[in-house]
């Protein structure tokens, strides 16, 4: 009498987020960051580069830049953590390392969200140093409180970073990672309002402006700008933006594949 087989199926990755695989993700990360320092560079210098080269290319005219500058401070730490964090999560699923790591019992939430908190440290210092730098050093005159437009500086850069997660899930190969930029970030970068207030735009133009999250985030910018105390408009901007970046994060992890077909 032959004994019937018993197949094992390997156990699912666990659907909720566990703390400690989450921080796990976030330091394996970081010390991958560590011993790759142009990438380092690239988000925590260019930001402040970029300011330096507007503050100057206005020279002659220090209100444009104060007109502007806040509002790029913004959008800068948003490109630049969308461009990295596409490209290296593109790159270790072409590489395998995200196959082996969803083989283990770490769930997509919990690899989006050790992503999100690695590159949002990150986001931390790189959002500090474009501050400051363009407060204190470059002179940008904000009636508001420095320290708002560093919580919507370091907003628009974890929302760089819930952008850059989700269309690497969409991406073949880090090339394809950057043709996203023109079809993500450029359409909101014309209609956010920084080259024409989005009230003077065309009603289907101004229409799209109003479900765009840089859109707010402009904003929000443009409310430390104008307003020495907190506004209800900034309020609302800003939940706006982290909303945005939440929900984004969440399709994330919902589209996250193994590997690279």
């Amino acid at each position: 009498m032959s004994t019937p087989r018993t197949t094992t199926r390997p156990s699912a990755p666990p659907s909720a987020l566990n703390a400690s695989r989450t921080l796990a993700t976030a330091a394996r990360v970081l010390r991958q960051l560590r011993h790759d320092p142009r990438t380092i560079a690239l988000m925590l210098l260019v930001p402040c580069l970029m300011l330096l080269l507007l503050r100057y290319v206005f020279d002659g005219s220090p209100r444009v830049f104060d007109n502007i500058g806040a509002s790029l401070l913004g959008i800068f730490p948003l490109i630049t953590m969308f461009l990295v964090t596409s490209i290296a999560t593109l790159r270790e699923r072409t590489s395998g390392t995200l196959e082996r790591l969803l083989a283990m019992p770490l769930g997509k939430g919990d690899l989006i969200a050790g992503y999100a908190l690695a590159f949002g440290a990150i986001a931390i210092v790189q959002s500090a140093l474009a501050t400051g730098l363009a407060v204190w050093f470059l002179g940008l005159d904000v009636v508001g409180s420095p320290w708002l437009l560093l919580l919507v500086a370091l907003l628009d850069a974890l929302l760089g970073t819930a952008l850059g997660l989700f269309v690497s899930a969409f991406a073949a190969s880090e090339f394809q990672a950057v043709q996203f930029m023109p079809a993500v970030i450029f359409p909101q970068l014309l209609l956010c309002g920084l080259f024409a207030a989005r009230a003077t735009m065309h009603p289907v133009l101004e229409g799209i402006s109003d479900v765009l999250p840089m859109s707010y985030a402009v904003d929000g910018m443009n409310e430390v700008l104008m307003h020495t105390d907190m506004t209800t408009a900034f309020v609302r901007d800003v939940l706006i933006v982290a909303g945005c970046a939440l929900l984004v994060l969440a399709l994330g992890a919902a589209t996250l594949r193994r590997r690279t077909a």
